[in-house]
């Protein structure tokens, strides 16, 4: 396959053009986008009472691929009333993501038991009894509610809630396989766990880190602003292990000037090893400190922690960086002058840091690098993650997490009178750990492909088998309805975001909360998240508990709800009168005022990592979304911008491929340390020797379950593995 000259451009207009039709036409497609309904894909903040196809500035268009991608899906038409006939359940386990996300929308409840060879479709009223039935009859603490980020806050506060007053805190989101090791990693630094940044800052930096990044694919609405920043001047640092093509050249479709002629992104490209950006990181704050560019005052006056931070880097050698990180030390240098002539940087970081088994570290190293010179707490300058989905952020407001933290644990005890679980509760991984051992007999899946974002898919279809019944609401079928069902599976179908039949709130990666007008349902059957929820709670604890579970069917309600309890929400209980938006308070930090127990800012010193994957045959493996994928979705089978038509490959450099004696698409076996893939093609992409890649979740069999020990988060990005001719 012919790789294009540069990211975005004509190809992904055609494309979009393309996917229009697929949807119902342009005119369609169009009117969906500009609804007044936040977007369904990344957490950027494209979409809400400004209409749709316009970010928080209110600049339009705002639209990109991944937006019309997943509009596209809920567009299409129902699932073929014959399909879970017609395909049993062996049949569906062999389907692909694509396949599966490409036979249509689900319009009825679908369930199968022990015994059963297919789904088969069953009444809301049946669905409804056997689920009421499995939790009235289930220890609390033998359950675990599981979160994606596409729901809005409304559902995810309902949810919660009722797991709380059911009795567990077993409750978890999909952060804690993407970027809790963001959360944690900054809350040990700022006292906050989001971006201590707003979209406006990126505006009034010159320099901007990317760091185990690749919004070209994952977030491509940012890159015009990372075009505009370059176009006054500023500089753009890509510290990334693959050269990712949209972040050397990009063509920005909605800017006549970048579509036209393209646009230059990275001024310095920076490859290290997978697992050695601490090294890096560390050698660019030595060479800071050898060129007298540390920011004294702002050390000394807003942070605890610098001098054991000092000591720590001027007693690491220099030998040593270079040979962890795999970057010399010239290249290092000319990092380090850019950043000391920079008056304002802003880091930006996603998975390739926060999936590692020292993510935590990792993050907490961009913020050390970023106190150094004074880059924290002060406009236009500060702490990124790009989050992908479009709420997960907001789940974590709303208390989807184990432990709530203590102000909304006591708002919910004193506004319902009730007395709240005090277990620790378990995170994701640790929820299916306990179902392999078969410590778990109910699962609700509120959205999302539990199955697809596991690590060791084969023991994540093992302990997903153990569970007396799963329970999934979906819009459209996924791997995991194939090969994460339980003893008893039943998927509900919902209604896409932009269907709801009342309006819906959720939070940005800027901490900036979306009002979304909702609309009309375009199928009969999907019902309202909050109305299931509402439904099941109603039946299963009552209509006389602490909770009127009736009056929470209007999303109104929960929001007066929310604003009573979540600190920093209290606007949204106006947001029904008033249609503003608004940021949350205390997470943006302009002034260098910070809500840890000393107002300070806190250095870590961070130990570097050992380099792994140095044995005879072996190479470290990180996995990657493709261009035409979102999360666990797979639009799009071929990759444009790496040049691959197809998913089961592996990708080295060319001289690792010499070096094992291998050739350009020949067929080979790919083992770890827990599972194997076999008949993958060789190919060749421009990585840092010694590394290699594959598609993500194709190749969760090969990745242990080995997770950071602060975050929970699985170490996607850093597998040992080798290659058998």
């Amino acid at each position: 396959m012919r790789q294009p000259s540069s990211g975005g451009g004509w190809p992904a207009i055609f494309y979009a053009i393309r996917k229009a039709r697929q949807g119902g036409g342009l005119w369609r497609m169009y009117k969906a986008l500009r609804s007044r309904n936040a977007c369904k894909t990344c957490a950027l903040g494209m979409g809400g009472q400004k209409g749709g196809m316009v970010n928080e500035k209110g600049r339009f268009p705002e639209v990109c691929k991944k937006s019309i991608q997943a509009m596209a899906a809920d567009m299409q038409g129902g699932l073929h009333p014959h399909f879970v006939d017609d395909f049993d359940l062996e049949k569906l386990r062999g389907f692909s993501s694509r396949e599966l996300e490409a036979a249509g929308r689900l319009t009825e409840p679908l369930y199968a038991g022990p015994l059963d060879r297919n789904y088969r479709k069953i009444s809301w009223d049946e669905a409804l009894k056997r689920i009421v039935e499995k939790l009235k009859g289930t220890d609390p603490d033998e359950s675990f509610f599981y979160f994606s980020g596409r729901s809005s806050n409304e559902a995810g506060f309902l949810l919660q809630l009722f797991a709380r007053l059911y009795g567990t805190n077993n409750v978890n989101n999909c952060s804690y396989y993407c970027h809790q090791a963001s959360g944690v990693g900054l809350a040990s630094v700022t006292g906050s766990g989001t971006a201590t940044v707003v979209l406006e800052d990126i505006d009034q930096c010159d320099l901007l880190f990317l760091i185990g990044a690749n919004p070209a694919s994952n977030h491509p609405r940012l890159m015009r602003n990372i075009i505009e920043l370059r176009r006054r001047g500023g500089k753009v640092i890509v510290i990334n292990p693959l050269r990712e093509l949209g972040l050397v050249r990009f063509k920005v479709p909605s800017d006549v000037r970048s579509l036209l002629f393209g646009s230059k992104i990275a001024d310095v490209y920076v490859q290290p090893h997978i697992g050695g950006d601490i090294a890096f990181l560390v050698g660019v704050a030595k060479a800071v400190m050898e060129q007298g560019k540390v920011d004294d005052e702002f050390v000394d006056q807003y942070t605890d922690g610098w001098e054991a931070f000092k000591q720590h880097i001027e007693a690491l050698s220099w030998e040593t960086i270079l040979d962890r990180s795999g970057i010399d030390r010239v290249m290092i240098d000319e990092v380090a002058q850019l950043y000391a002539a920079s008056k304002r940087t802003i880091f930006c970081w996603a998975m390739g840091i926060t999936h590692h088994a020292h993510g935590v570290e990792n993050v907490q190293m961009i913020a050390n690098l970023a106190m150094t010179r004074g880059m924290l707490g002060r406009p236009g300058c500060g702490l990124l993650p790009l989050r992908g989905h479009s709420n997960v952020q907001g789940m974590g407001s709303m208390g989807v997490t184990p432990k709530l933290k203590e102000a909304v644990f006591n708002r919910l005890q004193d506004t319902l009178n009730v007395q709240l679980p005090t277990t620790p509760g378990m995170d994701t991984l640790g929820s299916i750990l306990a179902a392999d051992a078969d410590g778990i007999r109910f699962a609700w899946c509120l959205g999302g492909n539990l199955y697809g974002s596991n690590p060791d898919s084969t023991f994540a279809a093992r302990a997903l088998s153990k569970i007396d019944m799963v329970l999934y609401l979906s819009t459209t079928l996924n791997t995991g309805h194939a090969r994460g069902r339980g003893r008893e599976t039943i998927i509900l179908p919902v209604l896409a975001r932009d269907e709801e039949p009342q309006s819906t709130t959720q939070e940005s990666m800027f901490s900036y909360v979306r009002l979304s007008d909702g609309g009309e349902a375009r199928l009969a059957g999907p019902r309202s998240e909050v109305q299931v929820v509402a439904d099941i709670a109603q039946r299963v604890l009552g209509r006389d508990g602490p909770v009127d579970w009736e009056a929470m069917r209007r999303h109104g309600t929960i929001r007066q709800a929310i604003a009573k309890i979540i600190p920093g929400y209290e606007k949204i209980g106006e947001i029904d009168e008033t249609k503003k938006e608004f940021y949350i308070e205390g997470r943006m930090f302009h002034e260098p005022k910070f809500p840890t127990d000393t107002g300070r800012a806190k250095f870590n010193v961070v130990d570097l990592p050992v380099l792994r994957g140095n044995g005879e045959g072996e190479l470290r493996l990180m996995t990657v979304r493709s261009e035409g994928q979102f999360n666990t979705v797979v639009y799009e089978e071929e990759d444009i911008y790496r040049g691959q038509e197809r998913r089961d490959v592996i990708m080295l450099h060319a001289t690792d491929i010499e070096r094992m004696n291998l050739r350009v698409d020949q067929r080979v076996t790919v083992r770890s340390d827990c599972g194997a893939i076999l008949n993958l093609l060789v190919r060749s992409i421009e990585i840092c020797p010694g590394n290699a890649v594959m598609y993500y979740p194709e190749s969760n069999v090969l990745i242990p379950k080995v997770a950071d020990p602060k975050s929970k988060t699985p170490a996607f990005k850093n597998t040992v593995v080798r290659i058998e001719a």
